[in-house]
């Protein structure tokens, strides 16, 4: 596998991007306006943080280096499945839509862990060169 040219080619961001447009729309105008500085920003924040991760270990060029960024967007991901067990509970998202966003996080943690361990896979390649 060749190093993508930008980090928007890598399939983990681009399901992280599209988990944080989707939850901008379908997630946060659910969750009243007196959740606005607490749940509706966690989840902001949250998805922003994935997909910036992703981004910035991209642009590190050690692999011990880009590797930390790439496990706090695994974090972030996980926070954001937090968030949505919260949203459900108090009722402000339909089971269906947390189980719909649920299956995205975790299809888009088991593509972010998949380029981990390529990553680490690749980097233990190298040492043995």
């Amino acid at each position: 596998m060749e190093r993508a040219e930008t980090f928007e080619e890598l399939k983990c961001w681009q399901l992280a991007y599209q988990l944080k447009s989707g939850l901008k729309i379908e997630v946060i105008a659910k969750i009243p306006a007196t959740e606005k500085y607490e749940l509706r920003s966690q989840i902001i924040r949250a998805s922003r943080s994935a997909t910036a991760n992703i981004a910035e270990g991209w642009g590190r060029f050690h692999y011990l280096d880009s590797n930390k960024f790439f496990y706090n967007s695994r974090g972030s991901i996980a926070e954001l499945l937090d968030h949505l067990i919260e949203a459900k509970d108090e009722g402000y998202i339909s089971i269906e839509l947390y189980l719909t966003y649920r299956a995205k996080i975790l299809e888009t943690l088991k593509v972010l862990n998949g380029f981990i361990f390529y990553l680490k896979r690749e980097h233990l390649n190298s040492l043995k060169k």
